[in-house]
């Protein structure tokens, strides 16, 4: 369990969490009222603390331990027709075996939080880190937001309610197996009091109810079918607008802010490192270290991925003569998947860089400054090929 530290500037304490317990604070804090869970490997402990909070009154909540994953949406999409607000988590072939049932909730509108804690697909068996699990459910009409450490878990979880009852969609809080999960490091966790200024009870729009009833998920003909799918591209055209206010009441509170996309020293950059989660930290690092040494390299992390903020990247990426994504997944028989977004976003424009993939960390395997540094090299010169993925790390001795 996490330790207490001390106390910080604007009422709270500091303590030492692992990322999965940053997660269980925030909803905690947020006043979740029904929680629904299936346990699965990296994203237990998230649960097993809640579960924890509601047995011995820390929380006023009703936990639902069901029987699978798919249940466990299920019984939220449930809860949040009637107008509470709740909570789940998974990862991997749970977020998988859910997939028929996101479409549900974001048709329904419904504004579920859930964090995923990524890792890589079977077979073979991996408990380890990689992003295809999540990125696998990018069309589902879900927002997407990646976090880079304990820190950002936390906030972005008290984000993610905000702006899901906002904009009346629902909000995957996406964070690193094992990487972040299962790491200890300094969270500031707030105090309720400003926590209930900034996330006021939920109010929904519609709800189930006796006294005045709705039909909720009925057969929808082709003649109102096409216009329920635009009214949700409507709301996600909304986010990022939203996700930017939302940021700022919360610094106004909290002194804290992230970002949609992030930009370090990309108005000049010859080579721009695009990245996202926790290698994000390691590509910190690495720019630092070569930018001491005279290399005229950025950093543009994207915590954003549905909906995806294409111009806010246009404008970010700035002047770059070239630019290299890092991808933690892959899309069979194409690219990866932010590298396939970031070339997306950039067609259009006038002029654009040309875009290098690169795909490393599957499976947990470590993103190294040493990857990072042989991606940076790679894509610098000048004969470089523009190819669609470049595998960085495989073992030779594996065929």
């Amino acid at each position: 369990m996490p330790s207490q530290c001390h106390d910080f500037g604007g009422g709270g304490v500091k303590q030492v969490l692992e990322g999965s317990h940053a997660v269980s604070e925030a909803v905690r804090l947020a006043k979740v009222q029904v929680i629904s869970a299936y346990p699965i490997t990296p994203q237990t402990h998230i649960v097993e603390a809640l579960s924890s909070y509601c047995s011995d009154g820390r929380m006023d909540a009703r936990f639902l331990c069901v029987e699978s994953e798919h249940s466990a949406m299920a019984a939220l999409i449930g809860a949040s027709s009637a107008g509470v607000r709740t909570f789940t988590a998974t990862s991997s072939q749970g977020l998988a075996y859910m997939h028929e049932l996101l479409h549900w909730v974001s048709a329904a509108r419904l504004p579920i939080v859930m964090a995923e804690v990524n890792r890589a697909l079977a077979p073979g068996w991996n408990i380890w880190m990689d992003q295809t699990d999540s990125l696998a459910q990018r069309d589902t009409g879900w927002i997407q937001l990646y976090c880079e450490d304990g820190q950002e878990v936390l906030d972005t979880t008290l984000q993610a309610f905000r702006l899901a009852e906002w904009v009346n969609l629902p909000v995957m809080v996406i964070l690193d197996a094992f990487f972040l999960s299962h790491t200890f490091e300094p969270v500031d966790v707030p105090d309720q009091a400003p926590v209930d200024r900034f996330l006021p009870p939920f109010s929904p729009r519609i709800t189930l109810s006796t006294t005045n009833p709705y039909a909720i998920g009925q057969m929808a003909p082709p003649t109102i079918y096409m216009e329920m799918r635009h009214n949700i591209q409507e709301a996600m055209a909304l986010v990022l607008e939203r996700f930017h206010r939302v940021e700022q009441e919360f610094a106004g509170i909290f002194d804290r802010q992230y970002g949609a996309v992030e930009a370090i020293h990309c108005d000049a950059a010859e080579v721009v490192m695009v990245v996202t989660g926790t290698a994000a930290s390691t590509c910190r690092h690495l720019i630092s270290r070569l930018r001491s040494e005279g290399e005229n390299v950025g950093m543009l992390k994207i915590k954003m991925f549905r909906p995806f903020p294409v111009n806010l990247i246009r404008r970010l990426i700035g002047p770059a003569q070239k630019i290299a994504v890092v991808d933690r997944n892959f899309s069979f028989g194409a690219s990866g998947i932010f590298a396939q977004e970031i070339r997306a976003a950039l067609y259009n424009s006038e002029e654009h860089p040309p875009v290098f993939g690169y795909i490393a960390g599957l499976g947990g395997r470590d993103i190294t400054t040493g990857a990072l540094s042989e991606i940076y090299w790679r894509t610098k010169e000048e004969d470089a090929p523009q190819k669609e993925s470049v595998w960085i790390g495989l073992n030779s001795d594996i065929s």
